[in-house]
């Protein structure tokens, strides 16, 4: 092997773009102009210092002492290619370990990503690439995921040449892993083999702990740019009824219902099915609806399904398990060096990754033969004999209980009460449910039972948390902690403002997202003998964000409270019906809507609550529109306003106001419509109810631009997509980007056009859109008679920008 450069090195990897075409295409020429091509960019390298790592087949693997070098020479060796030959590059900049066989660490993987993120005849350049060596000719591409699934990286490309968006996973709803997989090659060849070789359902099996998970995230990373349909992730960990998997995939999918898949060549991977085996048949449906789609399961358990391919996934090989150890050990030791010793812990271990991320923690006081020494004293050899799955996973068990039982009786206590949360968790959530302290919080950090995620929140992987669970189930205190859970996310759900007593208060979207799977396990625990009426006090809680976020969700949380909370007050059943009746309506089942809100406004003035009936009158407005009865509609819209300003309601009066102003426009009084909306708007802005804000401004845009105002619509609605976007309220944002998208589009601005359009797929994208869906066809007809090159162009790269830069072009200033 040559001398290879130390310290901080530059790697250049290159590829030959569609080498098995050219191979078809040029037949016996090919291998010539493969040769030409290595002489070109050997001469270029050499002629700049590099010094060539690897060759395999048409690529190269050089390393350069400086990063000017580096640059120098890739831009030497694409200028001097010609021929059919198109080569793409990529640049990175790091401090790698030497051993004898050469370059290892993150970052030669790094630039080998880099290079496949590329086209043919296109160089890209990592950020510490650029910062060593200027930026001088350096286009900034923006933050890209690539294919190892870490975090965002900036690319730069050398020249001012335009190619096709990179093959990133900006596209994606896959998560950010903390690190590149170790290991794995045979099977990700195999499996990414096999469903592009057309394995309709490939489910991966295994211990809890084998790595399944990660596994299938790399594989479907790397079948990106196969899947035009899309490739989502679906995790199913916090999702205990087998009733909610059906819509949790269609909702991360992007589609009302699976049959919406219809022919999209999409990848779905549906991750810790175990626990929800009842819902195999769910899985089978969408295979039968969407026939270009192929699901990838991960489970400990087959799903018994005919479709199915099953796959086991074995425990690392020795030299694979020593690799994970070592990375993991000196992310807490840097000086760590790999000893026979730490081979023996892998085999102790059974080369399980989890099992390794836990002994490695340890190895930041101690070395390997100290917890070699410990291990063999706690865990059984597992070196001989049947190595099948339950073996395994009572390896990875003992390991977890050792972790366990190091810890003082204080600790276990509350490592054993985090279990009642469900996902990620704040600090003080677990300060307040489980009484941990930061203090405790960091050493199950320090000791791999907790993983920080985001700021000040905590996550308890799954089989962590089996475990956890099984010592919460033997503490006395269990349903008393159940409860305390159940009602500290009450006041958190409180919190989030997101309920008819904040009025003008600032909604908090995010919080309610983040805490979501907290929420759910706390309703859960309601519907199912805890207490039916905090469940729906804590549906009431979150009402807007069920209007905004997921209404079918929240109408099937309301199914299962209902019929178990008869014998709660009448005022919190009405109110209760009133939210379902609502939901009902929303996701488009307006019979059953108006039969729900019908019924609350009984039970409502039976104990003569008119500022409830008042509600119910203004959700049965729209059933009077729907059923086509304008004087009905204007007559109760007529009564419920006198009702709110009886009781100084200004929410429920601008409601009203906005429902009558729909009257008026219906009924062809355009003039008092506008008038109407604008008060309606003025009064509700006054409150702070953004959700219903953005809901009418979008409407009044969408009335001006009827009307041929285009310039008034467009101010308006770039309001609107601010108020929506703040209130994340997706069913009106989207219709205010299709409708800001129509109007550049038809005044020739196709640049914004494609941009605006492109949020409206990300919006889709994001999961169902209450109408939306049904109504799509009449919104997009406008937009994309428009459509062309530069519309497209647009259209993607504005599909890998986030949704906050997008709203802040829609909103940006009218030139």
């Amino acid at each position: 092997m040559p001398d290879l450069p130390i310290g901080t090195v530059t790697f250049l990897f290159t590829d030959v773009e569609g080498s098995t075409r050219l191979l078809q295409e040029l037949g016996d020429r090919y291998g010539d102009a493969l040769a030409e091509h290595r002489r070109v960019l050997r001469e270029a390298f050499d002629r700049h210092g590099g010094v060539e790592v690897d060759t395999q087949g048409d690529a190269f693997f050089v390393a350069f002492a400086k990063a000017s070098d580096a640059l120098a020479a890739a831009a030497e060796g694409c200028d001097a290619l010609g021929g059919p030959i198109r080569v793409r590059m990529g640049l990175h900049t790091g401090e790698p370990l030497v051993t004898a066989e050469g370059y290892v660490g993150i970052d030669v993987h790094r630039a080998a990503r880099i290079a496949a993120a590329g086209h043919g005849g296109q160089i890209l350049v990592s950020q510490s690439t650029r910062d060593l060596a200027g930026a001088d000719s350096l286009r900034d591409l923006g933050e890209h995921r690539l294919k190892d699934l870490t975090a965002s990286e900036r690319i730069y490309q050398l020249g001012d040449r335009d190619f096709p968006p990179l093959k990133s996973l900006n596209a994606t709803n896959l998560p950010v892993a903390a690190n590149a997989l170790v290991g794995r090659e045979r099977e990700l060849a195999d499996l990414t083999r096999m469903l592009r070789d057309g394995t309709r359902l490939l489910t991966l099996t295994g211990a809890g702990g084998s790595g399944k998970t990660r596994l299938g995230l790399q594989v479907a990373a790397e079948l990106v740019e196969d899947f035009a349909g899309g490739v989502f992730f679906v995790p199913l960990a916090e999702v205990s009824d087998p009733g909610l998997v059906e819509g949790t995939v269609a909702r991360t999918i992007g589609v009302r219902v699976p049959s919406d898949l219809r022919d999209r060549e999409a990848l779905v991977v549906v991750d810790n099915f175990e626990h929800v085996l009842a819902a195999a048949p769910a899985i089978s449906e969408l295979l039968g609806v969407a026939s270009r789609a192929r699901v990838l399961v991960t489970s400990r358990a087959p799903l018994r399904l005919d479709a199915e391919q099953e796959y086991p996934i074995e425990p690392l090989p020795p030299a694979d398990a020593v690799e994970l150890l070592t990375q993991r050990a000196r992310a807490v030791r840097s000086t760590f060096e790999p000893t026979p010793a730490a081979a023996e812990i892998c085999a102790r271990l059974d080369g399980l990754p989890l099992a390794l991320e836990l002994a490695a923690s340890r190895l930041r006081s101690i070395d390997s033969d100290a917890l070699l020494a410990r291990l063999d004293a706690r865990l059984p050899l597992l070196t001989s004999g049947r190595r099948d799955a339950p073996a395994r996973q009572r390896t990875l068990r003992a390991t977890i209980e050792w972790s366990y039982e190091l810890l003082p009786d204080a600790l276990r206590a509350v490592f054993a009460r985090l279990a009642l949360f469900a996902g990620t968790f704040a600090l003080e959530s677990a300060e307040a449910v489980a009484n941990a302290t930061l203090d405790d919080l960091d050493t199950f950090v320090e000791t791999s039972l907790l993983k920080p995620v985001g700021n000040a929140r905590f996550l308890m992987l799954e089989t962590i948390r089996e475990y956890a669970a099984e010592r919460l189930a033997e503490s006395p205190d269990f349903g008393a902690l159940a409860r305390r859970h159940a009602e500290h996310y009450l006041e958190v759900a409180r919190s989030t403002n997101l309920n008819e007593e904040a009025q003008g208060r600032r909604p908090q979207h995010e919080l309610a997202v983040a805490e979501l799977p907290n929420f759910r396990k706390a309703l859960e625990w309601a519907a199912e003998g805890g207490d039916p009426e905090l469940g729906l006090r804590l549906m009431l809680a979150l009402e807007q964000f069920w209007v905004a976020q997921d209404p079918f969700e929240g109408r099937l949380w309301l199914e299962r409270l209902l019929p178990r909370a008869d014998d709660v007050a009448v005022s919190l059943r009405a109110r209760s019906l009133l939210e379902y009746g609502g939901l009902v309506f929303i996701v488009g089942e307006f019979a059953r809507g108006t039969e729900i809100n019908e019924e609350s406004l009984a039970l409502f003035r039976g104990v003569a609550d008119e500022r409830g009936a008042a509600e119910a009158l203004s959700r049965l407005i729209y059933s009077a529109l729907v059923e086509g009865d304008l004087s009905k509609a204007r007559a109760v819209a007529e009564e419920s306003l006198e009702l709110h300003r009886r009781f100084e309601n200004a929410r429920g009066e601008a409601i009203t106001l906005g429902s009558l102003a729909d009257v008026e426009w219906r009924s062809g009084n355009h003039d008092l419509a506008l008038q109407l909306a604008q008060e309606s708007v003025e009064l509700v802005e006054a409150v702070g109810f953004d959700w219903w804000e953005s809901g009418q401004l979008a409407r009044l845009g969408e009335w001006l631009l009827e009307l041929k105002r285009p310039a008034d619509a467009d101010r308006v609605l770039r309001d609107a997509v601010a108020v929506s976007h703040r209130a994340g309220a997706r069913m009106h944002r989207v219709y205010c980007f299709a409708l800001l998208a129509r109007i550049a589009a038809e005044s020739g601005d196709a640049e914004r056009g494609g941009l605006l359009w492109a949020a409206v797929e990300l919006d889709e994208e994001a999961g169902p859109i209450g109408q939306w869906e049904d109504e799509r066809d009449a919104y997009s007809a406008p937009v994309l008679v428009h459509a062309g090159a530069e519309f497209d162009r647009a259209v993607a790269r504005g599909r890998e920008m986030t949704m906050d830069e997008i709203v802040a072009i829609a909103v940006g200033a009218v030139d």
